[in-house]
This record gives structure tokens, C-alpha cells and sequence, in this order.
């Protein structure tokens, strides 16, 4: 079976927009692949005027979450390292046990890498949920390269959301099981840390 494997084009974040970044990105590539009965939810984001749409899964959500938390923790502790997360669509299939080998293996039909430059700002700002409103400090006065900046990235974000909604993989090619899984791995620094 061939692996899809699309590489998004680098994205240059704040550390603050991080959460909402990856959020936007990971649902979005994941309701586009669902394979199974969705409810589907829209969600605006909070620092970009950009609607996209989840499965409206919780338990879905909450390890999306706590792989972007676990991301952050990295980020946090190796700053001014650019970050790679892959999110891999797979079948297990079972093999033969023997004396050397698992009894079973992952299959991967797609894989979508996301590469993140995380700049290093003051942290004036927090957003630790989808729930929670932003915290901004009123005395900062936002740039003309950091407005700049974050019109690049909602810019990149529209074109993604538009990549995955009218030309991304063709999902025809998808094994069409209803146990299909998702892994996502998040590549840190240069090795890439298994999370699935």
C-alpha cells in the first residue's frame, strides 16, 4: 500500500498562537478524513477570522488536546528549535507471530507533516483553552511586522483549510474499514517522538 504524504509549507507562530494553530490544522485534516458518522461543529477562532469544522467527538478533542499540550511542554523547554508534527492515518493489520516480530503492524495510507518555527516573544499572552477568552496586556501595542506576521499565518491558514477541502488527497484511495485509526507523532527537534 502506498503512503499518501503531504508537507505543509512552515508556519511561524507565537508561542501564544500555538494551541489555536495546531487545533485549526489537526481537526481540520481529521474531519476530512473521518470515515465513520460525524457531528460535525464549527469553531471560530480566536485570534484569526477563521471558521473550521471538528467531528464533534469529544474524546477525539480532549487527545487532540493533550497532544498539542504535550507539544507546547517541548516547545517550552527547547525554544528557538523549529518542530515537526506528523499526523498518520493507518489500518493495523495482523501478521504471523514469530519469535522476532510483533503480532501486528501499521499500515500507513496517509501522512500530513506540519513544521512549526516557534518565535520567542515576552508571554504576555495565554489561551489554554478553546474555552477561555484571551488574555492580551493592554499596554502592548501590536507591531506593523507582528500584524504582518499573523496575516501571513491566517492567510496560510485559509489556504490549508481550502488545500484540504478542494484538493487534498483523494479519500477514495483511503482503506474504507471502520477500523481505521490516527496516530499523531510529534517530531521534536530532530527525532521524532511516537504518541499513538
Amino acid at each position: 500500500m502506498n503512503c499518501e504524504v503531504c508537507q505543509l509549507k512552515e508556519l511561524e507562530v507565537e508561542h501564544f498562537e500555538i494551541r489555536e494553530v495546531l487545533r485549526c490544522i489537526l481537526h481540520t485534516i481529521v474531519f476530512h478524513r473521518a470515515l465513520g458518522l460525524v457531528r460535525p461543529k464549527d469553531v471560530d477562532l480566536e485570534l484569526f477570522e477563521i471558521t473550521y469544522v471538528q467531528c464533534g467527538d469529544v474524546e477525539l478533542e480532549k487527545k487532540i488536546d493533550e497532544k498539542i499540550d504535550h507539544f507546547i511542554s517541548w516547545v517550552e523547554k527547547h525554544p528557538n528549535k523549529k518542530s515537526q508534527i506528523c499526523l498518520s492515518f493507518y489500518e493495523v493489520k495482523s501478521k504471523q507471530p514469530s519469535w522476532f516480530t510483533n503480532k501486528t503492524e501499521r499500515l500507513y495510507w496517509e501522512q500530513w507533516y506540519i513544521n512549526l518555527n516557534v518565535t520567542q516573544h515576552p508571554k504576555h499572552h495565554s489561551s489554554k483553552s478553546h474555552h477561555t477568552k484571551l488574555v492580551v496586556d493592554p499596554g502592548e501595542r501590536a507591531t506593523e511586522e507582528r500584524s504582518s506576521r499573523r496575516a501571513m499565518v491566517e492567510a496560510s491558514l485559509r489556504e490549508f483549510i481550502r488545500f484540504c477541502v478542494w484538493d487534498g488527497h483523494d479519500q477514495e484511495d483511503a482503506p474504507q474499514r471502520a477500523s481505521n485509526h490516527a496516530q499523531l507523532i510529534i517530531g521534536l527537534g530532530a527525532r521524532l517522538l511516537n504518541l499513538g
